[in-house]
């Protein structure tokens, strides 16, 4: 081999093994400042695509978990007011049962009543003021609400909650405090004579029943109640409706075959072909009727059927949340398979990588050293110049 001066091959070639080992060991430095094995698309293009992928789903997964968290939340609230409805309920249905005790007068009657009206303006209270953030939950405004639990956009990441057995407001509207009957004046009792006839509508099944009576002669009645004992003995007319007196003694002419029976000019028109009789429209009709036993059981039924609704619906609330409370543990297990994939992929192996620094920085120093052995092998040729 030639002696040259002009290219020192020998430290040319040194240098460039310096300048990569340099950029090894800067890379390892930057790896393991930062932690991450991928700092820039270029350390891994497919791993940093992958990554960002794992990464996207693990934050969805956290969102969706406190998705899940608020979705128990608003369950709580619901049927923590639910519990105070059905205990009011609970309440009404006692009270029927009391009000079917002809041991009662008109005032204990009364009692009941005003006590019940009260409880059911509660009712009505609490769909209006029982909201999460804003949004009414026992109104009847929705008949459901979504839950977003998971990280993509596809059903399965979703799940519905059904309000539609928690609408407070339309209970407090079933449970209207009334005469469960069509109201008629009775003015002169000693002129009731005649055939009477009678149609009350059946709110429940919207069916009309029209029934006669036939009554005694003019003069033989004397009172008010004394007209209603008349009609209750007919048989034609007992077989579908009952008669009663109110407490401002008129008569009220109600259902006893079931369903719930509307007063008023209109619906549950109480008409009659009898003299003696005027119509009378003042009669407010309900669901609850507390003056007479029947009305009490008819009451009773009412109450009853609003107080399964309520527990049907409290029921499927709960199995809600312990629905939420597994996906909730499932999006945890999930949130740490995902993270730990993507730590293998991005995150720094420190130990592995400490080896590669420590190899580059022996390499950097014995590179710099034969550098600098490379740029004094050409001093050889000051001799042959001498």
């Amino acid at each position: 081999m030639g002696m040259q001066i002009n290219t020192n091959l020998a430290a040319n070639n040194t240098y460039r093994n310096l300048a990569s080992t340099q950029t090894d060991m800067a890379k390892s430095l930057e790896r393991l400042s930062s932690g991450l094995r991928i700092n820039r698309a270029a350390d891994d293009a497919a791993g940093l695509a992958i990554s960002e992928g794992l990464k996207s789903q693990v934050g969805g997964l956290t969102v969706a978990s406190r998705n899940a968290q608020d979705g128990i939340s608003v369950i709580q609230t619901a049927e923590g007011s639910l519990s105070e409805v059905q205990t009011i309920l609970q309440r009404v249905r006692d009270l029927a049962v009391q009000a079917g005790n002809d041991s009662n007068n008109a005032k204990s009657r009364d009692a009941i009543t005003t006590e019940v009206k009260q409880l059911t303006t509660e009712l009505t209270r609490i769909s209006a003021s029982t909201n999460f953030n804003g949004t009414q939950l026992l109104d009847g405004s929705k008949a459901s609400l979504s839950f977003q639990v998971g990280a993509n956009a596809d059903s399965s990441s979703q799940i519905q909650v059904s309000l539609t057995g928690a609408n407070v407001k339309g209970i407090a509207a079933a449970l209207t405090v009334g005469s469960a009957g069509a109201v008629s004046a009775v003015d002169t009792p000693t002129l009731v004579t005649g055939t009477a006839s009678f149609s009350v509508t059946d709110a429940a099944g919207g069916v009309s029943t029209v029934t006669t009576a036939s009554l005694g002669a003019a003069g033989s009645m004397k009172t008010v109640q004394s007209v209603a004992d008349a009609l209750n003995k007919d048989t034609s007319f007992k077989s579908k409706l009952t008669a009663s007196v109110d407490a401002d003694n008129k008569l009220v002419v109600s259902s006893n075959t079931g369903g719930i029976v509307v007063g008023g000019a209109t619906a549950g028109t109480h008409a009659s072909a009898g003299t003696g009789f005027t119509l009378s429209t003042a009669g407010a009709a309900g669901a609850l009727d507390f003056s007479t036993a029947a009305g009490a059981a008819a009451a009773l039924t009412a109450v009853d059927t609003q107080i399964t609704a309520v527990s049907t619906a409290r029921a499927d609330m709960g199995a809600a949340q312990n629905r939420f409370e597994s996906v909730i543990r499932n999006l945890a297990v999930s949130k740490e398979n995902l993270t730990a994939a993507g730590s293998r992929i991005r995150d720094t192996d420190m130990a592995e990588e400490m080896v590669k620094y420590t190899r580059s920085s022996i390499l950097s120093q014995a590179g710099t050293a034969m550098l600098a052995q490379a740029n004094q092998s050409n001093q050889g040729v000051l001799t042959l110049l001498r």
